[in-house]
């Protein structure tokens, strides 16, 4: 356990650095959130850029250990202070999480993320694009839950955490996840981990009214 707080630099909105909130609190690790404003462009001023020369969120500064990209991050943090729970050791445990890093990285950046950013951010992707990349990726996601209640097993890794967030929120970007009984479940069985913490929901899309 670190002996003082894990600096967060993220956006409360940004699902890549929800990944990050929520594993630090599944671990019971002391967290220090530090507000990166975007619309303002903090993210590309030099003293972020010193901490991320790509300019992105989330990045976390673990007492002068600086880390980069949620993905990474979540390696980072399961090999630390994880106790091989959250990251098999054995090769194809490891490479079933590592399956589930990509596609949180491709399908799922390009799909429901991609779509949430639409309605939440006004970014200009092609809306019935996404959406439709977001269903194609959750009929699979379902049908690889039908017989396993986590990702890659009986037990959540970082696989869950680092898809969950904009799974979870799809429906802000006009998503739904009517159709995915097994994704939805899943869904609730991470939210049942002891020291969840969600991300906040927008009004938006699906979720208005």
């Amino acid at each position: 356990m670190s002996q003082t707080a894990i600096k967060l630099y993220r956006h409360p909105l940004s699902g890549h650095a929800h990944r990050i909130e929520l594993q630090l609190a599944l671990l019971g690790l002391p967290v220090e959130l530090v507000f990166v404003d975007l619309a303002n462009g903090a993210h590309k001023a030099p003293e972020f850029l010193a901490l991320n020369p790509f300019g992105q969120i989330p990045v976390i500064d673990d007492n002068g250990t600086v880390i980069a990209d949620s993905n990474a991050i979540l390696v980072y943090l399961a090999k630390r202070y994880g106790n091989d729970q959250w990251l098999p050791e054995d090769p194809v445990g490891a490479a079933q999480v590592q399956r589930w890093l990509s596609v949180a990285a491709g399908p799922v950046a390009y799909g429901p993320a991609a779509a949430r950013l639409i309605t939440v951010f006004n970014a200009s992707f092609h809306a019935d694009e996404v959406i439709a990349r977001a269903h194609v990726l959750l009929k699979v996601m379902d049908g690889e839950l039908s017989d396993r209640p986590f990702l890659t097993g009986a037990t959540a890794t970082i696989a869950d955490v680092a898809n969950y967030s904009y799974i979870s929120h799809a429906p802000e970007g006009n998503v739904s996840l009517e159709a995915y009984p097994h994704v939805r479940a899943w869904l609730q069985r991470i939210e049942a981990l002891p020291g969840f913490v969600g991300m906040p929901r927008t009004t938006i899309g699906l979720q208005a009214g």
